[in-house]
């Protein structure tokens, strides 16, 4: 990758649905190379694909809870068990295998607090493998960094 790669990337960041040639111009690339070197990202997996992001409070998601995860083992077929079933959880918005004291962790939205009770009671707790569960919720979002690129390009 070179630096107009990473120019196309970002400008793809900020608004997914610029044309090739308004990207080719931001650039200073023809519409043709923006497409191919584009096509190349998305083959090589460094575009992974493209999505509309939502303002979860907009559409009643107004709790961020992060859960972290314990289990009552270690192994690699409760990890895999644990990570398939959680993985169709729609509420767990993402997951990370963690070192430390807990084993994953977990960003979950809710409806309210009321709703995260619900879900944390009949369907977190009931996950594969699970035999601890401690939670914080967020008060409010700092940050939230979608975009990558590297620092100095």
């Amino acid at each position: 990758m070179d630096a107009k790669d990473w120019e196309i990337i970002r400008a793809l960041q900020q608004d997914g649905r610029r044309t090739t040639n308004e990207i080719a111009d931001s650039v200073r690339l023809s519409g043709s190379a923006v497409s191919r070197r584009i096509a190349r990202l998305e083959k090589d997996g460094i575009i992974s694909g493209y999505t509309a992001l939502v303002d979860p409070d907009k559409v009643g998601y107004t709790a961020t809870v992060m859960v972290e995860i314990t289990l009552d083992s270690q192994s690699d077929a409760a990890q895999s068990e644990f990570e398939r079933a959680v993985a169709k959880v729609p509420s767990v918005r993402s997951c990370y295998l963690m070192s430390g004291d807990a084993d994953y962790l977990l960003k979950v939205a809710a409806r309210d607090l009321r709703d995260f009770e619900r879900l944390r009671r009949k369907v977190l707790s009931d996950l594969p493998h699970v035999s601890r569960m401690q939670t914080s919720f967020a008060l409010r979002e700092i940050v939230n960094h979608l975009e990558y690129a590297p620092e100095s390009a």
